[in-house]
């Protein structure tokens, strides 16, 4: 029975034997002459079951078996010295699983004895026939055993009958050791080994199948190491030749076909051709058949079929192989129940094919379902402490890391990171798997960053991936992919941050990357091509022609190693062409652009219609033919290029990110043909192909999966383009370029960071676009255009930030669904995978099905948004009938400047606006904004007059103010409120000091009380009425000595107890004072937070160039801007700027009004007082004093008696004879909000 079950693997026998040794042993007595054989037998068939079935638990009993055989069989016994060898296996066997030294002494000493008995040639051949199968799990030090082997072979000469398998079992040694180690001379010696023991094993001979595949075996590892082709088809050669020596009813067929399918699956994997695929999964099935339902290794081979059914639906999208894999994994992971040794690899796959099938047609139960198989079930099996738990960790890091690439779900990732640290950890240095899963964790850190951007997460993957590469020794047969993966997060930190040592070094390392590949492996022509790739980056960083010409020269190297038919010679050939086209760019050499398009021809040939990268071809010669058009004037290229682009259009689904690129190149074309006169019209007189060059611009920018930034860059295109046409479109374009900058805007968190993307914008677009409507006639819109493209900063922030009780009564649901609509943008915002050649058709459909379902997605969140109180307009442009409530106190005078013309619009609050071209320009604005700036701070002449100052208030009158005042003379009585609502340049005029000054001279001050505000939302939010408290909580904070200063603010002191000495006493007044070292940023901010009205006396900076560094110097260190927009002020009523340069924005982007006073407006204070330039102590002074008392009033404090309140304390001051003050610095002051 244990001879057929050796032969069969059939438990029954083997289960049978063991019931009989059992019965046989009942039958022998202790004194019993046959007792030792029996105890021997049963122990043999006991140990046999606790291998063949991974019971490694049940060991104490074989083991104790052979003990009692062992003490019935004392020295000198014959068979003593096989019962010790035997039972010094079983305990190394149990040493190898538990780790009892003791174990390994016992064996250690009756091995001794073993050899003192019989000689070193028997023990050397039955320990190297005993161990040689099962050297990865036995604790036996390697070198040793093989120095047995050797030893064991010296023995046995050429003609020896146990020289054959001692070979057989050295070479299988060798190659064990040339997997832990890498060295390549471990396996050419084991190789050469083999093929002695085949020629000792000639046709006929009963071990030559068994031979065959040895040798095999270690071929197909020499492939796999050095890559070359004549290895792999030896391997299937002499597997064919075992397989015919193992016909049907041989006990090893099914093996033989297991082994034949894995290496034409292999072949497969490097050569495509589909008849090898094909094959090996007829030979799986047949396989599968000869295995019986009760065999252990029937689970083994529905996992080899599912594999191979699965990498054919991966290479031919067909869903029957998928469902028919997953079915097989299921029936494997059914014959593996909880306990079985093999359960995890099973769970792993299942997880796998489940999560490609979601890939493949994005049910979600199918990721969520790999995700609970991995956590609930492959995880639980490898507890803390288990061999395999960093395994099993990675592998479910792999899998929230796919779900998080498909909804974009922060936790996925972080928990990804999270569990490869937790895997990492596990393995320490020196650990085999270190490195793998050092890269594993690099991986997904990358991820991250491209996801967030943050510099750390680069940094950090970088530093793994040298850990991983230090530990990864030359000559190793995975340094080359360790190198590459180091080399790839080099150039990607090099195009973040443009540092030239990352690019070098990159460079570098795929130079050492390609001397691991000499001529002839199969990953030469990849490892060429990086390096060329990077050669061409650095080129265009640096323009050193050699990198250039080097990359060309690899690039034909790569393509001269992809001969016709290599399924990559295709994308080989695109590669080449865009560098050859670099270079003609670079040097406009004809033959290298004659050169690329040929390229692109032969691609495009290799590319027929049904391939995926097929439009991709298309696009690429269509834009070469465009510039060689351009080049050489022939109108043949230019139509071609049209036409290949409209086909390029024809495949492409409605989703595919890539209609974007096709869409503006045929743009680009149309308006070539417009420029020219190809179509027998006059140059510029093509009006079809002109709507057709919008029509495609237009099309672009609302391709939906093509991402935030793209569809914002084609839309600014489209604006040009209308704009320098006259074309019907251009308003349509305006409105779409500022949708599309506030949803790219939206999706970033960071206020500083929008005001970086905003400096790559044009900053004049929200007034470009309101003056295009005012010449249309279109006043509403155009107030709607300048409000959703202006403050786009201060919108966000406002828009994102909710008061605290309107939060409360949504629940979070608010705030989840901004965190995924911003993730949501970054996956769309992603490039589109660049397919290779090599990837399975199936991967490009899961991407385009991505993309579709990630779309859908963003669409549906959009909606909830709007649903939201508050949110119903989320991304849509304000519309004017809720603009127009900002103008329920007093009329808004907003002001455009633009390339075109200079425009007032007057906003009463029922009536309709009304609009004024103002009698300037933006030349005459920015000379008269220059004029102001020097005029400002010029010493009094004798008189006390500011000639300079007074000349350009005049003109400011004049164009300006005076046509304004002029139309609100009709309708708005003397004494009202106004608000000014200025743009672009306006931003720096003090529009509320305009006038004649002359005697008897008007003046907008004469007539009415001006504020101003940044935008009609602001102004809209600064009315929200606030809870009345009984006590107003009022801080006066003055810091008369800030960090770093060399000097001494002495005015602070006494201005702070002269506001404290104005406000009405308690409990009108709840005062408190907060000066000197008590001044610190901290203590600031808190006192900020605790009191609703403020006055703030310290030195103000203006950063012009990072704005959002404008600060309140303190004790510490600068109160900043971003400080304080990151605090709740929503509750806030009233704030005095006693500072410098609180009320003045910087002249690169206008348009946002980034300054102290707007930030504390966008933080939520209804009503501020600040300073448009320096402000001397006296002024402070005099202006404070006046101001309070007007401030003050009878009953309470009410912030809205503000601006009223410092337009009387001005007036009084002008008035004053006895207080000497500057024109400039009576006009210094406004009221905001």
């Amino acid at each position: 029975l244990v001879a057929r079950y050796s032969r069969t693997q059939n438990n029954t026998d083997l289960d049978q034997s063991i019931t009989h040794f059992e019965r046989a042993l009942d039958l022998c007595p202790v004194d019993h002459p046959y007792r030792p054989a029996a105890l021997f037998n049963l122990a043999t068939a006991n140990f046999i079951s606790c291998q063949a079935n991974g019971r490694y638990l049940d060991l104490d009993i074989p083991i104790s078996l052979f003990q009692d055989a062992l003490d019935l069989r004392p020295t000198g016994h014959p068979d003593r010295p096989t019962t010790q060898l035997h039972l010094a296996i079983s305990l190394l066997s149990r040493f190898a699983k538990r780790g009892f030294q003791t174990d390994a002494d016992m064996a250690e000493e009756l091995l001794s004895e073993v050899l003192d008995v019989c000689g070193k040639p028997l023990l050397l051949r039955t320990i190297s026939i005993h161990t040689s199968g099962r050297m990865q799990n036995e604790p036996l030090d390697l070198d040793e055993v093989i120095s047995l082997h050797y030893d064991a072979l010296r023995y046995y000469n050429t003609g020896h009958a146990d020289r054959g398998q001692l070979l057989g079992n050295l070479a299988i040694m060798l190659q064990t050791r040339f997997e832990r180690r890498g060295t390549g001379n471990d396996l050419d010696q084991a190789i050469a080994l083999a093929r002695e023991a085949l020629s000792l094993h000639p046709v006929g001979h009963p071990d030559r199948s068994s031979s065959l595949n040895n040798l095999a075996t270690l071929l197909s590892s020499h492939f796999q190491h050095r890559g070359n082709d004549e290895d792999l088809d030896q391997t299937i050669i002499l597997l064919r030749e075992a397989l015919a020596l193992r016909p049907v009813g041989h006990t090893h067929r099914a093996m033989s076909l297991n082994n034949l399918a894995t290496q034409l699956s292999s072949r497969f994997d490097h050569r495509g051709n589909d008849e090898d695929l094909d094959q090996a999964i007829a030979l799986h099935r047949e396989a599968l058949a000869l295995i019986p339902v009760s065999h252990p290794h029937r689970s083994m081979s529905f996992n080899n079929l599912a594999t191979q059914l699965f990498s054919r639906f991966r290479h031919r999208g067909n869903d029957k192989d998928l469902d028919q894999a997953i079915a097989l994994d299921r029936e494997a992971l059914a014959l593996r129940p909880v306990g079985h040794t093999d359960r995890s690899m099973s769970l792993n796959n299942l997880a796998l094919r489940l999560s490609s099938r979601f890939d493949h047609r994005g049910n979600d139960e199918d990721l969520d379902q790999a995700i609970a198989l991995h956590r609930r079930e492959a995880l639980a099996l490898c507890p803390v402490g288990h061999t395999y738990r960093s395994g099993s960790l990675n592998s479910l890091a792999l899998r929230l890391s796919s779900r998080f690439e498909h909804r974009g779900n922060d936790e996925d990732l972080n928990q990804a990171i999270a569990l490869g640290r937790e895997a990492l950890a596990l393995l320490p240095v020196g650990h085999p798997d270190r490195s793998a899963s050092l890269s594993s964790l690099a991986t997904q850190l990358s991820s991250r960053f491209d996801h967030r951007g943050n510099d750390e997460d680069l940094d950090q993957a970088i530093v793994l991936l040298r850990e991983a590469l230090a530990l990864i020794p030359v000559g190793h047969t995975n340094r080359s992919m360790s190198l590459n993966g180091l080399a790839n997060l080099l150039s990607s930190r090099f195009e973040h941050r443009g540092n030239d040592k990352d690019l070098d070094q990159a460079i570098a390392l795929h130079r050492e990357a390609l001397v691991l590949f000499p001529v002839g492996h199969i990953h030469r022509s990849k490892s060429l091509n990086n390096l060329a790739t990077q050669l061409s980056s650095r080129f265009d960083h640096r323009g050193n022609d050699e990198d250039l010409d080097q990359a060309i020269a690899l690039g034909r190297e790569v393509l001269a190693l992809l001969p016709v038919g290599h399924t990559d010679r295709s994308k080989s050939l695109n590669n080449l062409a865009n560098l050859l086209f670099s270079r003609f760019r670079h040097r406009d050499n004809d033959e290298d652009l004659d050169g690329a398009i040929a390229l692109h021809r032969e691609t495009l040939a290799l590319r027929p219609v049904g391939d995926t990268h097929r439009s991709e071809s298309l696009h690429n010669l269509a834009t070469q033919l465009s510039t060689r058009f351009h080049h050489q004037h022939n109108r043949e290229d230019l139509h071609e290029s049209r036409e290949n682009l409209h086909c390029a259009l024809t495949l492409l689904t409605q989703h595919d990110p890539r209609q974007l690129p096709v869409h503006r190149r045929l743009a680009e074309v149309y308006l070539t043909f417009h420029h020219s006169d190809l179509d027998d019209t006059g140059a510029g007189e093509d009006t079809d192909s002109l709507n057709a060059a919008m029509h495609h611009l237009k099309a672009a920018a609302n391709v939906v999966s093509g991402g935030l930034l793209s569809r914002l860059q084609v839309s600014l295109l489209w604006v040009r383009n209308a704009c320098q046409h006259s074309h019907v479109t251009e308003l349509e374009a305006y409105a779409t370029s500022m949708q599309l900058l506030d949803a790219y805007m939206s999706k970033t968190a960071s206020v500083s960071s929008r005001h970086d993307i905003m400096k790559d914008f044009p900053s004049t677009l929200a007034v470009d676009a309101a003056s295009r409507a005012l010449r249309s006639g279109d006043m509403c819109r155009a107030v709607e255009l300048l409000e959703q493209g202006r403050t786009i900063i201060w919108t966000q922030m406002t828009r994102l930030r909710t008061p605290l009780d309107s939060l409360q009564t949504r629940g979070d649901r608010a705030m989840a669904l901004i965190k995924r609509f911003r993730d949501l943008s970054s996956l769309l915002d992603r490039p589109s995978a660049n397919h290779s050649e090599a990837n399975p058709r199936v991967d490009v459909e899961a991407e385009e099905t991505r993309y579709r379902r990630v779309v859908e997605d963003w669409n549906r969140v959009v909606e909830e948004i709007r649903e939201i109180e508050g949110f119903s307009r989320f991304l849509l442009p304000p519309l004017f009938s809720d603009l127009q409530d900002a103008a329920c106190d007093g009329p808004i005078i907003v002001l455009i400047a633009s390339k075109s013309s200079c425009h007032a619009i007057i906003i009463p609050h029922k009536q309709p606006p009304t609009s004024i071209q103002l009698p300037t320009d933006l030349l005459k604005l920015a000379k008269l904004v220059v004029a102001l700036q020097q005029a400002v701070g010029k010493e009094a002449g004798p008189k006390g007059n500011q000639p300079a100052l007074t000349k350009a208030l005049r003109e400011l009158w004049d164009v300006v103010v005076f046509p304004v005042v002029e139309i609100l003379d009709g309708f708005v009585r003397r004494g009202s409120r106004i608000w000014w609502c200025p743009t672009s340049l306006f931003n720096f005029l003090p529009l509320h000091a305009a006038g004649e000054y002359r005697a008897r001279g008007k003046s907008v001050s004469q007539q009415y009380i001006s504020s101003y505000t940044p935008s009609l939302t602001a102004l809209i939010k600064a009315r929200a009425s606030h809870d009345k408290l009984p006590s107003v909580p009022f801080v006066a904070i003055g810091q008369d000595c800030p960090a770093g200063a060399s000097f001494t603010l002495d005015a602070v002191e006494p201005e702070l107890e002269l506001v404290r000495t104005l406000l009405p006493p308690p409990p009108t007044i709840s005062f408190s004072k907060i000066t000197s070292v008590d001044a610190t940023k901290s203590r600031t901010l808190r006192a900020l937070r605790d009191n609703t009205w403020f006055h703030l006396a310290c030195h103000g900076t203006q950063k012009i160039d990072e704005p959002f560094k404008s600060a309140f110097l303190m004790r510490d260190e600068p109160l900043s801007l971003l400080d304080i927009i990151q605090t709740d002020l929503s509750q806030h009523e009233f704030a005095f700027l006693s500072a410098c340069e609180t009320a003045v924005g910087v002249f690169s982007m206008p348009d946002e009004v980034i300054h102290l006073a707007a930030g504390l407006q966008f933080a939520g204070v209804n009503s501020i007082v600040g300073t448009m330039w320096k402000v001397t102590d006296s002024t402070v002074q005099h202006l404070v004093e006046a101001f309070y008392k007007n401030m003050r009033g009878d009953g309470p404090m009410n912030s809205k008696r503000a601006a009223w309140a410092l337009h009387r304390a001005v007036q009084s001051l002008a008035c004053d004879k006895d207080i000497p003050m500057t024109l400039d610095q009576r006009i210094v002051f406004v009221h905001i909000g």
